[in-house]
């Protein structure tokens, strides 16, 4: 097992690393940027390194700083969390090419998975259900794309191949305004990732959002760890997460489940991964993997008893998985909420000092954060300040610890969706369980 790890992150990800790492007895590096000194995780870590200033190409995107941090600590491995390079291939290659530990998959692996066409086509031979679609990017040729456009059928989406997190994507309802849908959305491509490769799929019109949580130790060794919904959403943006996704039948859950974990084996996948599926009318359908931990891990730990992290590290250290399929056993439900330093109102950022932080408590309620009464929460970096993860014997139980956590909940000195979480706790449909991913926007009046 690897000595000391450099976390290459900030927030409560960082906190949370950290916190794995202290319980395995693996000494810590902080690394942080100048506004990011009064960290929580960067007060509590074995050694900290000021790696540059506030804006995160500086910072936390900057690989030769990351590297030479490694070096004069003497890390021997590195943890990227999620966002910031956690899916960068370039940076694992070269962690890996100095000598390092890369707490994820080969960057090779990273770079198939981050393709969506190479990552859709690994899917379809790993039997992996896919939505219909062009079968890898679409030609330069007019009549082809149109002829893809008639076999799909009506909507379709046009996506960047180098997409992501809903960005690089535009819907055609006709086959009128599918030539020139596809010339915008490459340029976009083109401006926003350097590729201005695209391809066709299925619109699917009121999907769910369920993902499925990998472990595989690249030795083929992989299990799954149930499922997620993720359907709550807001400009492609998950709000409120739970576990397992409520109302798909066992059949179905157990087919895409091992379909997931057989991709694992065949890829060589190595560390904690997400397949990202649309679920609709009893069927799913892959739409990408994201290679690294998800910010909405917790509530597959409640609901499993299986540290993520922990895992993580030992298998992308070279071990063996510690568990098997039959260990897995979901039992229970949980919530997760994101608090986010936003107006809760026109989600515009609300950065600013922290005059008073208390964090809800009880039996079957966590709190993932980095807040303390007096932080200053920075306008350089996202607005997720917590996560609020709670768990039942029933969904229904776990449902009515979020409402109450969420009333318990106090930060004072800037405005938090707080607000908005709550009522959507108390929501309806939501509390029956099941809502399309276009749910949140219509009630919020953006659709």
């Amino acid at each position: 097992m690897i000595q000391k790890l450099l976390i290459a992150n900030r927030g409560e990800i960082a906190l949370r690393i950290l916190r794995a790492c202290k319980e395995m007895g693996i000494k810590t590096v902080a690394v942080h940027s100048k506004i990011d000194r009064d960290l929580k995780h960067v007060r509590l870590a074995d050694e900290s390194v000021c790696i540059g200033p506030n804006p995160s190409p500086e910072s936390y995107l900057n690989i030769p700083a990351l590297i030479s941090a490694m070096e004069i600590t003497d890390s021997t491995a590195v943890h990227p969390g999620y966002g910031f390079l956690a899916e960068n291939a370039d940076f694992a290659e070269q962690v890996q090419k100095s000598g390092f530990t890369f707490i994820g998959p080969d960057a090779d692996v990273i770079r198939l998975m981050g393709d969506k066409v190479s990552a859709i086509a690994a899917m379809k031979r790993a039997g992996v259900p896919t939505v219909p679609g062009s079968d890898g990017p679409l030609p330069e040729h007019k009549e082809t794309c149109l002829r893809i456009g008639r076999d799909v059928g009506y909507p379709v989406i046009i996506k960047a191949a180098a997409g992501g997190g809903g960005r690089g994507m535009r819907v055609v309802h006709e086959e009128e305004e599918l030539i020139q849908s596809i010339a915008i959305t490459k340029a976009e491509a083109k401006a926003a990732f350097g590729d201005d490769t695209v391809y066709m799929e299925k619109f699917l019109q009121n999907p769910r959002h369920v993902e499925i949580q990998v472990m595989s130790d690249g030795q083929g060794g992989a299990i799954h760890l149930g499922d997620r919904d993720c359907s709550l959403q807001r400009r492609h943006q998950k709000v409120l997460e739970e576990a397992p996704a409520p109302g798909i039948p066992d059949d179905v859950r157990a087919e895409v489940q091992q379909s997931c974990v057989n991709a694992c084996i065949e890829i060589g996948y190595r560390g904690a991964g997400t397949f990202e599926f649309l679920y609709e009318d009893g069927r799913f359908y892959f739409i990408e993997m994201n290679t690294r931990i998800q910010v909405e891990h917790p509530v597959t730990e409640m609901v499993t008893g299986v540290d993520l992290i922990k895992e993580q590290i030992r298998v992308c250290c070279g071990e063996p998985l510690s568990l098997s399929q039959e260990d897995i056993v979901i039992k229970g439900h949980s919530f997760e909420a994101r608090i986010n330093a936003e107006d809760p109102k026109s989600f515009l950022p609300s950065p600013g000092r922290v005059s008073n932080f208390h964090p809800p408590g009880g039996l079957g309620v966590r709190v993932d954060s980095h807040l303390y009464s007096g932080y200053l929460v920075p306008p350089n970096y996202d607005s997720m300040i917590a996560k609020l993860i709670t768990y039942g014997d029933t969904r229904e139980e776990a449902l009515l610890r979020m409402r109450s956590a969420l009333d318990e909940m106090i930060v004072d000195g800037i405005k938090t969706n707080i607000p908005l979480q709550q009522e959507l706790a108390r929501d309806r449909a939501f509390a029956e369980g099941g809502v399309n991913i276009h749910y949140l926007e219509k009630k919020l009046g953006l659709s």
